[in-house]
């Protein structure tokens, strides 16, 4: 039987008549639409099957509305919830009930959301990161502004706690330097890369043309068991839209029926054990 197609990268957020049941974070108010039932509505027209859901910043720490998605859609979703390491917040103790209470199986590590000048191996970074691992959690690195800002810490976490799984967001870097250290990466075979937001790395339009090498260059290194396709949506539907992200591997050339198999499904399916065992 062939695998699921399954995204593992994308938001919801509610939609504005449910804002005051889960409500946006301050000064973070959508500007598309981004609700789950839109998001279904896509997954029919493309055919994919399920998806991990990453915690939007739009609702910031505030996991309501994901989780009202996850429990009102069983086995079509597995959540990312967002690590708060703010001074104060939740932390590891947050991590903990989110992913043993209400189900969420990654978490994301956004370091923009440190306190300023502080790095992701700080003690709550530690805590958390040690935390997910021991829970059977993936953290996902979020590295916006350059992968190599946040190399050294990224790299220190899987040295000293190498039982936790490992997502880079959106290909970790687009070149240079970034690039050289995102394949080193491959060394830490808790390692998983996203192939995912073609559009936010390419310089070029669908179907992304400038971007197959870097597909294959990380097959190489990582492997296709190690590559995990994902859309952005709801962003990307501005963009190429939701059906034809999911038919950016097809087109290209040089990766095998096994290859795309492993990055378009069977590698998260791996990564989350009977996730998505009920989806239809």
């Amino acid at each position: 039987m062939a695998s699921k197609i399954l995204d593992s990268h994308l938001h919801v957020w509610a939609p504005p008549e449910q804002s005051e049941e889960f409500p946006y974070f301050p000064g973070q108010e959508p500007t598309l639409p981004g609700s789950a039932e839109f998001l279904l509505e896509s997954f029919e027209e493309a055919g994919v099957d399920g998806a991990l859901i990453v915690q939007p910043i739009n609702h910031k720490f505030d996991h309501s509305y994901v989780s009202s998605v996850i429990n009102k859609y069983p086995g079509k979703f597995v959540g990312a919830c967002l690590a708060d390491p703010t001074e104060g917040g939740g932390g590891a103790s947050e991590l903990r009930r989110l992913v043993q209470e209400e189900g969420y199986r990654a978490v994301r590590f956004n370091p923009y959301l440190w306190p300023k000048g502080a790095p992701m191996t700080d003690a709550v970074g530690r805590e958390m990161f040690q935390a997910a691992g021991e829970l059977g959690a993936a953290v996902g690195f979020m590295c916006f502004q350059g992968l190599m800002l946040h190399i050294k810490d990224i790299e220190t976490l899987c040295t000293d706690y190498p039982s936790t799984k490992v997502l880079i967001d959106h290909f970790g870097g687009t070149g240079g330097e970034d690039w050289r250290r995102l394949l080193a990466l491959a060394r830490f075979p808790q390692v998983y890369v996203k192939t995912s937001a073609f559009f936010r790395v390419s310089a070029e339009q669908f179907p992304y043309a400038d971007t197959q090498a870097q597909v294959l260059q990380l097959v190489d290194a990582f492997g296709a068991n190690r590559l995990i396709w994902g859309s952005d949506f709801p962003f990307v539907v501005q963009e190429c839209g939701y059906s034809k992200a999911a038919q950016v591997l097809n087109e290209m050339d040089g990766l095998s029926d096994d290859d795309k198999e492993w990055i378009m499904g069977k590698s998260l399916a791996e990564l989350f054990p009977g996730a998505w065992v009920q989806s239809t």
